[in-house]
């Protein structure tokens, strides 16, 4: 297992390199450094002293990979590429355009991302396996028929009309919550509810039909026939059964997930006014904050690969039959 793990992390090492480079050449294809300090100056007739003086105050004044004008050596490493994103792979992410801390600012954030999305998660896969075995244990009925229907329904809705209908009708309208906004400790809570609640919703229709197939999979198999043959209730077959192997496929799909919690929710926290890291990146895109921008793609893809590793863990731990060479 340890050697597995060992090996997974040293793959990963040219997939960061590749995601680098990429975010690297895209950002800088669509921009150009004076184009960055012209939108931080904010003033359309800047001077072009000015412009100078932001570039050399940020190291955006070098070139972009090679430096074919250093002659100490300085080829390679005196490149805007060099400076700003290979620092990267120490969990350097230096400062933003703007002169923020930007591990300060992830630490920060990173809380309100999660208190909104640890919930939204954990109630997410409760109420699509609650839901899900119900409309197993009635299977090929008008019950299962109308269930699908409904969650077929709810994934064709965008998750925008949630959340403007949910806006209206509970904070505009009924005044149940707050429109928008965010304070910390126990006031969080009121900020929050309305959001989980959305997100909880806008998910039922594609997690149920997911959760239903893979239970549905698990009642057609031969020890499901068996147990019914013995005498063995329809109730006991669902929870005894078919829901613990049925899990299984679950948890995988599951943890792969959980990495990404703490990047947030980009529609949830611009729209509900969240100070997280979600909206922390929307906002660095519009500003065209490439520091930002690269230290966010680049901690999103490392989640994402630990996430792969804890997927592979996880299914070696709930299923026997699969072993890690």
């Amino acid at each position: 297992m340890l050697a597995y793990i060992i090996r997974r992390l040293f793959y990963a090492i040219p997939i960061l390199i590749g995601v680098n480079l990429l975010t690297f050449a895209l950002f800088f294809m669509v921009n150009t450094p004076d184009q960055m300090a012209r939108v931080q100056l904010g003033d359309k007739h800047i001077s072009a002293d000015a412009i100078e003086e932001w570039k050399s105050q940020r190291g955006y004044d070098k070139p972009l990979f090679l430096n074919t004008a250093d002659d100490s050596g300085g080829l390679l490493t005196d490149t805007i590429f060099y400076e700003k994103s290979l620092r990267l792979f120490v969990f350097d992410f230096g400062k933003s355009d703007e002169g923020r801390v930007i591990g300060e600012d992830i630490l920060e954030r990173m809380w309100p991302s999660l208190a909104l999305a640890l919930p939204t998660f954990i109630v997410g896969i409760l109420v699509n396996i609650i839901f899900s075995l119900f409309i197993v244990m009635f299977r090929a009925s008008l019950f299962d028929t109308a269930a699908m229907i409904f969650c077929v329904a709810l994934m064709s809705i965008s998750g925008v009309f949630y959340i403007f209908a949910g806006q209206y009708f509970f904070a505009k309208l009924w005044h149940l919550v707050p429109i928008s906004g965010y304070l910390g400790g126990l006031d969080a809570v009121r900020f929050l509810v309305l959001p989980v609640i959305i997100g909880v919703i806008s998910g039922i229709g594609g997690g149920t039909r997911l959760y239903r197939t893979l239970f549905l999979e698990e009642a057609g198999k031969d020890y499901v026939r068996t147990a019914r043959a013995k005498g063995v209730s329809e109730l006991a077959v669902l929870f005894r059964h078919i829901l613990p192997n049925g899990l299984i496929p679950i948890l995988t799909s599951v943890v792969v997930v959980i990495p990404s919690l703490f990047m947030g929710s980009l529609l949830m926290e611009s729209f509900f006014g969240i100070p997280g890291l979600g909206s922390y990146t929307l906002n660095a895109i519009w500003a065209q904050d490439f520091a930002v921008v690269r230290s966010m793609v680049f901690l999103g893809s490392v989640l994402y690969i630990i996430g792969l590793i804890l997927t592979d863990i996880s299914y070696t731990l709930v299923d026997p039959r699969v072993r890690l060479s």
